[in-house]
């Protein structure tokens, strides 16, 4: 069978000659993680930060760090990068910025891949990465309304105090999808007054009920818990934690036993956020509420564009179904995903550069080569 001048076989070489250039010269199949993201600028101390010897590398343990917990997935991981940047921006001592990155063991991304690609953003961040054992809580977990509230990294908080090291008494926890417009110091200094474990915005006009089931409600010992403790509705999202109150009070034990019983009747929806409700309700030390403008990606169903919180801001927070880097790619916004775009260090135009350049193997293209190249 002939085909115009070249046989079947021919094409297939030349085709194969094709593909080989299009990856050496754009890495596209095996495009490498890191290149897909810029390096952000190098954040440097101000003035009245604490000295560090040039060259030396700050220990975990320094008494000078402000100490930040985040998770670290390949599903989030644009996120997770805007959100370092955003608080190396702000922050008038960025180089006393410390990074506590959880990864789950199984990611599709390796651990170490992402400590790699960590790096090559941010070349002289201080930072150490923790694998979490995903069967750690896998067993702990109940269906919930949406099944990205399922994933095993979003119980991870509960276990910071056993996965870092014991020298770390203090962290400020925050979600993938935050960005910070201020200065990071300020939320570490906030006082947790007697006993609180706990610091998060509390929003008491909130319907508190909602977030448990009728069981739980109409079940006559369950509501007790809250006792007079008069609890308010905070989001886990943006938390300052005492880890050394939350380690000799077994905390991480409180939260899986509501867990268990969870497996048992459900008495929530929701995925990680109810056990946190029923252990710390009531009993957190109250934020000012410009810390977490949360809400801001929609309900967990649907998602919808929402406005600000009355009020100043220092903290824009994408909790709920839509997230910003999502929705900039897919062309539809919301007007407030433009606050986030800033801190933003994914390559956008990596892939419109890809498929212009790759225009003639798309539709016109007889092999279906279009999906592997891109």
């Amino acid at each position: 069978m002939k085909m115009g001048h070249f046989g079947f076989f021919d094409i297939t070489v030349v085709c194969f000659l094709l593909a080989l250039s299009f990856s050496r010269c754009y890495g596209i199949r095996s495009f490498p993680e890191e290149r897909r993201f810029a390096e952000a600028p190098e954040y440097r101390n101000g003035v009245g930060c604490p000295v560090t010897a040039e060259g030396k590398t700050l220990s975990s343990c320094d008494a000078s760090l402000v100490h930040v917990a985040m998770t670290l997935d390949s599903e989030y991981l644009r996120g997770s990068m805007a959100a370092v940047h955003s608080v190396l921006r702000h922050a008038s001592c960025p180089e006393h910025v410390f990074f506590h990155f959880i990864a789950a063991e199984f990611d599709a991304t390796s651990p170490r891949v992402l400590t790699k690609l960590v790096r090559s953003i941010f070349p002289s961040l201080n930072f150490k990465v923790y694998i979490f054992r995903e069967d750690t809580v896998l067993n702990l977990i109940s269906s919930s309304i949406r099944q990205a509230l399922e994933n095993p990294l979003n119980y991870a908080r509960n276990y910071l105090g056993d996965m870092l090291d014991p020298c770390v008494t203090r962290v400020i926890y925050l979600d993938s999808d935050v960005v910070l417009v201020d200065d990071i110091q300020k939320l570490w200094k906030v006082n947790l007054t007697g006993s609180r474990i706990i610091g998060a915005p509390e929003y008491c006009h909130a319907n508190f009920t909602i977030y448990f089931t009728d069981t739980f409600w109409s079940d006559p010992i369950l509501p007790r818990v809250f006792g007079s403790r008069n609890p308010c509705y905070f989001n886990t999202g943006v938390m300052v934690m005492d880890l050394k109150k939350w380690r000799e009070g077994n905390y991480r034990q409180k939260i899986e036993r509501w867990m268990e019983l969870q497996r048992q009747k459900r008495i929530y929806e929701l995925g990680s956020l109810p056990p946190f409700l029923l252990v710390f309700g009531g009993l957190v030390e109250p934020i000012n509420h410009r810390w977490n403008q949360h809400g801001l990606g929609g309900d967990n169903v649907k998602g919808s564009c929402r406005s600000l919180h009355p009020g100043p801001v220092s903290l824009l927070h994408w909790s709920g179904k839509g997230k910003p880097w999502v929705r900039l790619d897919e062309k539809r916004p919301c007007p407030l995903d433009y606050l986030w775009e800033p801190y933003d260090l994914y390559k956008h135009n990596y892939r419109s550069k890809v498929r212009h350049n790759l225009g003639f193997l798309t539709s016109s293209n007889p092999f279906g080569y279009s999906n592997y190249f891109i």
